[in-house]
Formats: structure tokens, C-alpha cells, sequence
């Protein structure tokens, strides 16, 4: 069936995501869970998902607490100690929706999601009628955002920082979704001075579609950009799990930066002899300095898996103090899910103590305590490549990649656990790794040669294509970059 992707179901809310499925996914966690809370984003379909997700609980014998519209992060706080379910489809279009399970503040592993894919797919009898549960309302969001400000708080003391964002100025884009909720009042009562934009809950994403990216954050770019004071731009997707930064000069801070700030901060704060921050292997460089730099070391796992490598550092006696992957943050400290909202309050408290230690007095720029946290941070030129490339012929073509680039780069270190990684002396490095959802090879290098790196890798992957039978394009030209 593959109803689970790497972050739960999702699909159009007419065709593949439907109330005869929540029904059915609902009922097949009630089996297993005593109490389930339910929330929802802001989408329009939310409504009649929610209802049928609470049928099929209850007819499977298990109790309702139904949370209503809050952020991701909010229900999976809310999941702690019992069972969970948000119905979001995150960055999706409007007329997406999806489920995403937890339980005890983490999401379902792979075991757990096959488990209730195998019984959505066989069917599930109700409970016998007399067994069924009740539903009740409750109100979690405005506990969440108390435990995200004492969260921050409690870092700003670990980390030797004030916990008083004492009139920083904050622009937060919420996109019309769940983040209106929550971001613009935690910072606040952290003592910022925001500004929300989009801040008003609307399943049809009005302001601005609910991916962030430079191009739809454009409004939000030009917002701080206007600003001659420092200001810190704070761009959310629809569920509030994803965070976007930008400068006062309305550019988006490449998200490894972003990764490394906090992972080098965490490692700093922490009182572990041996701090971890896991991520994935396609993050930069950048992190592993700055982490070792203050410290700590750097473990690494699939992309979309942060779970899976806290886990397996757990298991082998290891602390994570931090972990994430592009625009997406766990602080283990605060739970084990991935929170935006955690990030939008922790990034704060480390930019306005910043501004109190300026790298360069007589550099205005460097008065800027977001610049100030940047300035540490080697960013090299980054690249990322889309190579066409059928999936029965990934296998072939990544095999190809590993006996050729090897060849190719004799000096390299090179890592086959998540595809193929090459890291140079200098701190360049590239990756090739098949894309797990589309038709393609990802490729992925940072180096101050970028694109003469970037040019070397993708004509060996693509030579690797072409050389796999079947892996031609229909119109005979070949693989295409995109």
C-alpha cells in the first residue's frame, strides 16, 4: 500500500488522504493507544479528517482529547505519555492534507507505521460497543507556549545568556498557518518586539504558498531589508515545524549556518563529556567545525531519519544535545520532536545576546547579533543538482558512482552508508544520493570551487545514467539536470 512517506501520510485530501482513510487509520491506532489527543492545522478539509479520526479512535476503543487547530510541535507535546495525531500536510499546497502519528512526543517508527499500514490495508472490526470511547475537548496550545518560553529561559541561564529578549525586533511570517498561533506570542513574552506578517489562520495560504523559500519569503525579505534597524526575519511552513532565517540585509541564512549556530551553542552549553549533534549527509561541513570547535563530535543519518540516529547514538551510551536537518530542529533537552516554534524562541535568545558582544566595535555591521553568531561560521559556496534517473536504475547508477568518483578523486575520504560522500582536505565535500520520493540523484557539494567540483561530480553521475540500461530519456538525449 505505502501509505507512509518520511513524514507521515499525505496526499490530496479528495483522492489518497480522504475521511474513509482517517476513519481507518484512526480506528487501527486505537487499538494499541488507552488515550489518543487529535489537532489539526488550518487547512479546510481539516475539519471533516478530524471527525473521522475521532470516529475511528473511539470505535476502536480508545479515549479522544481533542486539541483543535495548534502547531505540529504543539501536539507532539501534547503526545507525551499518551498517543497522538495531527492532521497536516506542512508545506504542502491547500488542498493537501495528511496524518502524522506520535506517541510519548516522537513520531511513529517505520516498525509502528507498518504495523497500522497492515491493519488499514486488512481492515480493523470496531470494539465491541459497549468498549467505545468518549471524546473531550481540551486546551493545549497555550501550555505549549508557556513550555517553550521556560524552555528558553532555561537555555538562556545554561548558555550564561539573559533570557530577556529586552526589545529585540522580530518579523515572523507565519503563512497563514500555525505558527500565528504561537511564535509571534512566545517571543513576545520573551520581551521581543515582533511584527507578524500572514499571522491570521487561512487554509487557502492567501499571504504566500506555505513553503518557505527565498522566492515566497519575498514579502518578508523585503520587510527587513526596509528596516535600518537590526532586525531578525523568521519564516514558518503551515504547521510550524520548519524555520527560515533572514538577515537584516533580507537574505535568507543558508540553513547548514542556521544548523551550526545552534549545534555549536548546544555543545557549549552542555555539561556532557561527550556531546553529540546528529544530522544528515548532506549538511555541511560548517556544523562539523563549529561542533568540534566547542567540543563536541557529529554523527550523521538519513535524511528525514533524525530519529533513527538519536536513537542509535543513545544505544551505544551517547548524549545528542541537538539535532536536524534542513530547516528542521529536535532539542532533545525540550522533546524529541521536531519544533519551529523551540528554535524561533532558542535563535532568539542567542541573537540578542549577541548584540551585547559585537565581533568588531567599530564595524557597525558587526553590531548585528544575528552577523555576530554568522561570523565563526565558514560558509562556503554551496550546490545542489537534480539528475533524472529512473528507480529501478538507482541501484546501478549509485554502484556506478562509487567505483568511478573514488577513481576520480584519489585524495578524498569517501562514505557509502547514505550514498556516496567524498570529504577533501580542505572542508570541501560532495554527496550523491538517490532521492527516496522522486525520479532523480541528488547531488550536493560545497567547496570555494564549487562549480568546477560540482561540474566533475554530476558529469560522472550522469555518464552512470546513461550507462544503465533503461536509463535513457525517452527523446534519446539522455539524463537532464534540473
Amino acid at each position: 500500500m505505502g501509505l507512509f512517506g518520511t513524514a507521515g501520510i499525505r496526499g490530496d485530501a479528495r483522492r489518497s488522504v480522504t475521511p474513509a482513510l482517517a476513519l481507518a487509520v484512526g480506528r487501527a491506532i486505537g487499538l494499541d493507544a488507552e488515550e489518543v489527543v487529535v489537532g489539526r492545522d488550518g487547512r479546510e478539509t481539516g475539519t471533516a479528517l478530524a471527525g473521522a479520526i475521532e470516529a475511528g479512535v473511539t470505535s476502536g476503543g480508545a479515549r479522544v482529547l481533542r486539541a483543535e487547530q495548534l502547531p505540529t510541535p504543539a501536539l507532539a507535546y501534547a503526545s507525551r505519555d499518551r498517543h497522538g495525531v495531527m492532521l497536516t500536510a506542512s508545506h504542502n499546497p491547500p488542498q493537501d492534507n495528511g496524518i502524522k502519528l506520535f506517541a510519548n512526543g516522537e513520531e511513529f517508527d517505520a516498525e509502528t507505521e507498518a504495523r497500522i499500514e497492515g491493519r488499514v490495508e486488512r481492515g480493523t472490526e470496531p470494539a465491541p460497543w459497549d468498549d467505545w470511547g468518549t471524546t473531550e475537548r481540551v486546551e493545549l496550545l497555550s501550555v505549549y507556549r508557556s513550555a517553550v518560553v521556560e524552555y528558553a529561559r532555561a537555555f538562556a541561564a545554561g548558555a550564561d545568556s539573559a533570557s530577556d529578549l529586552d526589545g529585540l525586533s522580530v518579523v515572523v511570517d507565519c503563512a497563514n498557518g500555525m505558527a500565528s498561533l504561537a511564535t509571534p506570542q512566545v517571543l513576545r513574552e520573551l520581551g521581543a518586539h515582533v511584527v507578524a506578517l500572514n499571522a491570521n489562520v487561512d487554509g487557502h495560504f492567501p499571504g504566500r504558498p506555505s513553503k518557505p523559500t527565498p522566492s515566497t519569503l519575498s514579502d518578508l525579505r523585503a520587510f527587513v531589508d526596509d528596516h535600518d534597524d537590526p532586525v531578525v526575519g523568521i519564516g514558518h511552513d503551515g504547521d510550524a515545524d520548519r524555520i527560515v532565517i533572514v538577515d537584516g540585509d533580507g537574505e535568507v541564512v543558508h540553513e547548514d549556518t542556521v544548523l551550526a549556530i545552534l549545534a555549536e551553542h548546544y555543545v557549549r552549553a552542555s555539561d556532557e563529556d561527550d556531546p553529540v549533534v546528529v544530522t544528515t549527509p548532506n549538511a555541511s561541513g560548517r556544523i562539523d567545525e563549529r561542533v568540534k570547535e566547542a567540543g563536541g563530535r557529529v554523527e550523521r543519518t538519513r535524511l528525514g531519519y533524525l530519529h533513527d540516529g538519536i536513537k542509535t547514538v543513545q544505544s551505544e551510551g551517547g548524549t545528542v544535545v541537538f539535532a536536524g536537518e534542513p530547516w528542521k530542529h529536535i532539542h532533545p533537552a525540550f522533546g524529541p520532536w521536531i519544533d519551529g516554534v523551540a528554535s524561533a524562541a532558542v535563535l532568539s535568545v542567542l541573537v540578542a545576546n549577541a548584540e551585547e558582544e559585537p565581533v568588531d566595535p567599530q564595524a557597525e555591521s558587526e553590531r548585528d547579533g544575528l552577523a555576530a553568531l554568522r561570523h565563526p561560521v565558514t560558509e562556503r559556496p554551496y550546490r545542489k543538482e537534480s539528475i533524472e534517473c529512473p528507480d529501478e536504475c538507482k541501484p546501478m547508477v549509485l554502484k556506478r558512482v562509487q567505483e568511478v568518483l573514488p577513481r576520480r578523486f584519489p585524495n578524498a575520504v569517501v562514505d557509502t552508508e547514505y550514498g556516496v560522500r567524498l570529504d577533501f582536505d580542505d572542508g570541501s565535500w560532495t554527496l550523491i544520493r538517490p532521492s527516496g520520493t522522486e525520479p532523480y540523484v541528488r547531488v550536493y557539494a560545497e567547496s570555494a570551487t564549487v562549480d568546477e567540483l560540482v561540474s566533475a561530480v554530476t558529469d560522472t553521475v550522469e555518464q552512470a545514467v546513461t550507462d544503465a540500461d533503461g536509463c535513457l530519456r525517452t527523446d534519446g538525449q539522455g539524463p537532464s539536470k534540473r
